[in-house]
């Protein structure tokens, strides 16, 4: 086969069809194979082989010289385990009918480890370690063809499988010993590739040690070559999925910052656009609970896998069930684990274990390892001899014989390397999935308890301890950090899966547990990186969170413990995780509540945080009443903390605020401000606070002008304080800009806002909740001040579709923002749009705050104005006075937002030929304004123009032009002569207020 194959009869070389023969997992290099026969102008057929055991050697070779044309294995040290069969057999076959039909067959060799000495017989061409061009050339020449270029559409062309995709993000190490499911991944690779865009999603779906993980990481170093990404999560625990996944935004070079819904939301954008990359596959292994998925899973040209034991992954992807191993596969894997067993007994070991894949591997592990006769295996197995505990609870059909199966491999290691065992027990105090082990080598070994400070010191035992688990299937060696870099031993992180951890955990003692358990907490304290306020801290503590629980730092009477679980507690609330806060926040007070007085300093800043929380998810009243329980606890204390007492005020007045009960908050506050500067000064930490939310609570009762004032001062104290790029600082020059755009001085609101917004993307990030709540209050600065001829109908929505994505739709900040876009809308002729933004968030905040709430009662004059517009003047003037009456009743009469509602309601009174109501009610109006916002506020001017109108209406023309004149003086000072509002005053078009909601 050496030679040059023969010409055709026009003198071209003749076209040569060759059956390329390769095991599953080689895959990618016959595609690769293939493709460069191709090139040349030949066919190749494609045979994935794995030849029955029960079918002698011989018969399955001469079926593949059926096919007309060379022969090509790809071979590698693995293939003459196919079936698996002895050595001997292959030789022979090899030396007999191999060497027989020797002109037929040819072979590649893709290792560089000895083969059988008999595959000499095939004269493999060795393509180990070679260059594309090198390996194409070798390949060619021992198939005896020419090398031609014929050009040829290629709709998609295999990578050589030496070189790696572009990104290859912490795929688990190939399993050599991967063993059957070929047809599985041959339908899953099919099934994804025949999806439409954006729905290549497919769940695998089965139970704990079935086999999910092995086979998502055999799918993508099998098909790796099909893409340029392949991007694996580790998704048991939601706060670092969503750390890993936003790890991404950073190896495909976006520009984002520390904040991990901004990078995701990043990530899910480029993935959707295809750029830098088109061919990708993302994995999310382990992820049971559905939740997040809209705003976790990406979509576009490329692949998504999860692996689940959820079957509501059902309503959202395509599903393939994992089944069982096929006996054959089963078989197969014990005889190459373990080639000392027969067919026979590997049959009735699978039998045992019901051909499940992780106690199949524990079991090959362990006769592989042992030597042990299969007889006396199961015999130990069956009898449960060595081990007397119960089955783990999994509910999920785990094989009894599991427990004593592990039992013996326990007892092997105890005995030839108990430092095993003292890793495997301290992995258990961790949560299962991905455990951070790497933090027992980073701190002094002298904070461990003395039986563990081996692990800290003698880093041989250590790395030896390890290898022998991971060879034994118990664990899964990790790293953390970039993409290629080595890691020192101190960031080594392991997997354990969900199941070993619940196994190892029943068969390890108690007073082991005492002991690794309060090491676990130790190092999770010496971990806390202390300051959960900088987003740089936050994927840490999302690698800490989820082993709180486990390692019993939740009920831990330790200072510093009880520290690092607050903080982990405010890292949810800062980086937006509520509901894993609300849920931690419930378990610490499960477990505090038993250990510690409820108005001891730990508890009181527990309820301060998950109060926090609570309004921050928009559960304001849930918020209020846990604060009020705990003031009327202070209040009954023989002698209560002062300063816990008006932080607990802090904290009602806040959410009486976002109740509604404006007049009720601002005394509360006034009390804490006065009581803060008394004890601490005006430039504390908390003080600061205090002088912040007192100015909220001014600019929700309409007083503007005090709020700027204090939120002046604020702002000056805390730049001086904290400096200029501290977020807290950054919230007060948005409330300074605020308070400018609510007192009508538009430009100089947009100038210091747009300073605030620059700061705060360097600072933030994009998408961080206070840098898109500075967005939002940018657009509105811009839509007053009026000088912006750009449409900013485009930015306004692409701002409420992050807003949805950060907060969700029904979120109190989407509600807002979705208000504002309709009005703008509506305002620029969008009718049917507006009226639905509008009526959207109506029904929202009537849900959310009740109907009789003064913002939900507000919006009903924004319904109205859509109304009116659409030329609905009855139902609008219904609205109007529905919305006066209520705001007049809750907030007085002197408030904006009355005063506001009374203009629009004057006139649809106006509209409604009701002349002589609208001068009485315009009248009023004006004289309240002036008295509240004084005579040059825009919207004083707006009801000076709007009382003109209706005195022209009713004939009194003389002090309608005046007033007239007046309010356009008025206007054209004040905002100037080109300004919408005054070219409409001009034009003698009706003033209208838009209701802006606001809670705080």
């Amino acid at each position: 086969m050496a030679e040059q194959r023969r010409s055709g009869g026009d003198g071209a070389p003749a076209s040569e069809r060759v059956l390329v023969v390769f095991p599953g997992y080689h895959r990618a290099w016959a595609a690769w194979i293939a493709q460069c026969l191709e090139s040349h102008g030949h066919q190749a057929t494609l045979q994935r082989w794995d030849p029955p055991r029960e079918t002698a050697l011989e018969d399955s070779l001469a079926d593949l010289l059926l096919a007309s044309g060379p022969v090509l294995l790809v071979l590698d040290d693995w293939f003459f385990e196919l079936g698996p069969r002895p050595p001997g057999e292959w030789n022979d076959a090899l030396r007999g009918f191999v060497a027989a039909n020797a002109d037929r067959f040819a072979a590649v060799n893709l290792t560089n480890r000895s083969l059988l000495p008999a595959t000499a017989v095939l004269e493999p061409a060795s393509l180990w370690g070679l260059s594309e061009e090198a390996a194409e050339e070798r390949l060619m020449r021992r198939l005896g063809l020419e090398r031609r270029r014929v050009p040829r559409p290629v709709a998609h062309r295999a990578r050589y499988p030496e070189n790696r995709c572009e990104i290859w993000g912490e795929i688990p190490r190939r399993n050599p010993r991967f063993t059957g499911r070929d047809d599985l991944l041959t339908g899953l690779h099919q099934q994804l590739a025949d999806a439409d865009r954006g729905a290549a999603v497919c769940t695998l779906l089965g139970m704990s040690g079935i086999g999910k993980t092995q086979l998502a990481a055999e799918y993508a170093h099998r098909f790796s070559t099909d893409y340029d990404v392949v991007w694996w999560v580790n998704s048991d625990d939601r706060n670092i999925q969503r750390d890993r996944l936003g790890e991404l935004a950073v190896e495909l070079g976006l520009r984002v910052g520390n904040e991990p819904g901004e990078r995701i939301r990043a990530v899910r954008e480029a993935l959707r656009r295809g750029e830098p990359y088109g061919r990708w596959l993302l994995i999310f292994d382990g992820w049971d609970d559905t939740d997040g998925v809209d705003t976790l899973l990406p979509q576009g040209a490329g692949h998504v896998l999860v692996t689940s034991r959820n079957r509501g992954w059902g309503e959202h992807t395509d599903i393939l069930e994992i089944p069982a191993f096929l006996r054959a596969e089963s078989t197969a894997y014990l005889l190459r684990r373990a080639p000392h067993i027969s067919a026979v007994e590997a049959d009735e070991v699978a039998a045992e274990f019901g051909d499940v894949a992780l106690p199949l591997v524990q079991a090959a592990s362990w006769l592989g390892e042992s030597r042990m006769e299969v007889p006396e295996y199961l015999r130990m197995v069956r009898e449960r001899r060595l081990s007397t505990v119960d089955e783990p609870a999994t509910g999920e059909g785990f094989p009894r014989s599991s427990m004593t199966s592990w039992s013996i491999l326990l007892n092997r290691l105890r005995g030839a390397q108990p430092q095993t065992i003292d890793i495997l027990g301290l992995c258990t105090s961790f949560a299962p999935g991905r455990i951070p082990l790497g933090l027992i080598r980073a701190y002094p070994h002298a904070d461990l308890p003395e039986q563990l400070r081996w692990m800290s010191s003698d880093l041989t035992a250590w790395t030896r301890a390890l290898d022998t688990l991971v060879n034994y299937s118990v664990l899964t060696r990790e790293t953390r950090g970039p993409v290629g870099v080595e890691m020192g031993p101190h960031q080594e992180s392991v997997h354990m899966h969900r199941l070993v951890h619940d196994i190892v955990s029943k068969l390890t003692s108690e007073d082991s547990r005492v002991v690794h358990r309060q090491a676990v907490r130790t190092l999770l304290a010496q971990a806390d990186p202390g300051n959960p306020l900088d987003s740089r801290n936050w994927p840490r503590y999302a690698e800490l969170l989820p082993h709180l629980e486990p390692s019993g730092a939740l009920s831990s009477a330790q200072p510093r413990v009880q520290e690092t679980v607050l903080n982990c507690l405010r890292y949810c609330y800062r980086s937006g995780e509520y509901k894993g806060g609300l849920d931690l926040a419930r378990r610490i007070r499960d477990h505090w509540s038993r250990i510690m007085d409820p108005l001891a300093q730990p508890m009181l800043d527990l309820t301060t945080q998950e109060s926090n929380i609570l309004r921050a998810s928009g559960r304001f009243r849930d918020a209020y009443e846990l604060d009020r329980a705990v003031h009327q606890r202070l209040g009954d204390a023989e002698a209560p903390s002062e300063l816990a007492e008006l932080s607990t005020k802090g904290a009602m007045a806040a959410s009486l605020r976002h109740l509604g009960r404006y007049d009720d908050a601002h005394e509360l506050q006034t009390e804490v401000l006065d009581g803060y500067g008394r004890l601490l000064g005006p430039d504390e930490g908390p003080a600061l606070i205090a002088r912040h939310n007192h100015g909220v609570g001014l600019r929700l009762l309409g007083r503007y002008q005090e709020a700027y004032e204090l939120d002046l001062d604020t702002l000056a104290r805390r730049d001086n304080v904290l400096r200029a790029r501290h977020i807290s600082t950054l919230n007060s020059g948005g409330a300074v800009a605020h308070d400018l755009r609510l007192l009508g001085r538009y430009r100089d609101a947009l100038a210091r806002q747009e300073t605030v917004v620059r700061l705060s993307l360097q600072v933030l990030g994009a998408r961080h909740p206070q840098t898109l709540s500075a967005r939002g209050q940018l657009v509105m600065c811009r839509r007053r001040e009026g000088g912006h001829t750009q449409d900013l109908g485009p930015e306004m929505a692409s701002l409420l579709d992050q807003f949805a994505q950060v907060h969700g739709r029904e979120h109190y900040r989407t509600l807002a923002f979705t208000t504002n876009y309709g009005n703008y809308l509506r305002e620029h002729g969008d009718l049917a749009q507006a009226r639905e933004l509008i009526d959207r968030a109506e029904a929202g905040y009537r849900a959310l705050l009740g109907p009789a709430h003064p913002v939900a009662t507000g919006m009903l004059s924004n319904t109205g104005l859509v109304m009116q517009a659409a030329g609905e003047r009855a139902e609008a003037l219904s609205m109007f006075e529905a919305s006066f009456a209520g705001l007049t009743a809750t907030l007085g009469a002197d408030h904006p937002w009355v005063l506001g509602c009374a203009l629009n309601a004057a006139s649809a009174r106006n509209l409604g030929d009701r002349i002589t109501d609208a001068v009485e009610l315009s009248r009023e109006t004006l004289r309240r304004a002036r008295h509240t916002l004084g005579h040059e506020h825009p919207l004083t001017l707006s009801c000076q123009v709007a009382l003109a109108a209706d005195l022209r209406a009713a004939r009194e023309h003389e002090e309608a032009g005046k007033l007239e004149e007046d309010g356009m003086l008025g206007l054209t000072r004040t905002l100037g002569a080109q300004h919408p509002h005054t070219i409409s005053a001009r034009q003698r078009t009706r003033p209208y207020w838009d209701f802006e909601p606001y809670l705080g």
